[in-house]
């Protein structure tokens, strides 16, 4: 442990399980203090592929914190409500006394091709992804900027943040879109040295992908979709000889760019991807 987060505060969204809970202890290992948000209930345009997070699993982030000897403070909210977004971040940094490290991590996917999703797939997808996004971001600048320390927001895009993905048109659109956010928001905001980078991940080995509907993507037509028979497809997007990477790759990226190693990285797309963006 390096304690290179050591007396700062991260505030991150989806942070119940997957990638969140792993970005939280990980930069709790190296210090920090985690305001950790999460809607923990399912979505109507999500369920048929796999269910999200539950209070449960935000209190196992809670416990996997505390057990490294950091501070938590856990809010059940909906990245869509930005009053109750901004409640749960305020209440956060009452609480903890500061904010240094925003992470915008919360996300969902569905599957279908383009002009078979429904429009209750595409709302909910944009929602979520670009303007959850925004939302998170919002709520967290004023203070950043009040605080004049500076500080690091991080978006979690994707290799769908990068190029064309077939039968999931409104998450790839929802992941470019916050490229360009980011893109913008790192020049509105280097007078006052925030950065703002995104994490462009290709399949992390979480829910999200390990799932009937994913396997499908890959087996088409087979009614017994399985996460054995889908391997070469996942296997097919990255140039490196592995199907996806871990929860931990992704976090030690966010560490690093939250940490003052990348003080100078800003408007940065970041990937995480075993190759996936140079195939």
């Amino acid at each position: 442990m390096s304690e290179r987060m050591q007396g700062k505060v991260a505030f991150i969204t989806g942070a119940a399980r997957g990638q969140g809970r792993s970005h939280a202890v990980r930069l709790a290992e190296e210090g920090a203090d985690i305001i950790a948000i999460d809607i923990c209930a399912d979505i109507d345009t999500v369920t048929p592929f796999f269910n999200l997070a539950t209070e449960d699993d935000l209190m196992e982030t809670a416990r996997q914190v505390e057990k490294l000897g950091r501070r938590i403070v856990t809010h059940k909210a909906d990245v869509r409500d930005l009053t109750a977004l901004q409640s749960a971040f305020d209440a956060g940094v009452a609480e903890l006394g500061r904010i240094d490290t925003v992470v915008a991590n919360a996300g969902i996917a569905s599957f279908a091709r383009s002009w078979e999703l429904s429009s209750q797939q595409w709302q909910d997808m944009i929602d979520i992804n670009l303007t959850g996004v925004f939302h998170t971001a919002k709520t967290a600048i004023p203070r950043l900027i009040e605080a004049g320390n500076g500080g690091s927001i991080l978006f979690t895009s994707s290799i769908g943040g990068f190029k064309g993905v077939q039968n999931v048109a409104h998450y790839v659109s929802a992941k470019h879109g916050i490229v360009g956010l980011m893109r913008t928001l790192a020049n509105e905001l280097a007078p006052y040295n925030i950065r703002v980078n995104t994490v462009h991940p290709t399949n992390v080995d979480t829910t999200m992908i390990q799932n009937p509907g994913t396997y499908g993507l890959f087996t088409p037509g087979d009614p017994e979709p399985s996460q054995d028979k889908a391997i070469p497809g996942f296997m097919s997007l990255n140039a490196l000889p592995v199907p996806w990477v871990d929860s931990i790759d992704i976090s030690n990226a966010v560490l690093f760019l939250a940490s003052d190693e990348a003080r100078y990285v800003t408007g940065a797309t970041f990937p995480v991807d075993a190759g996936a963006a140079v195939k």
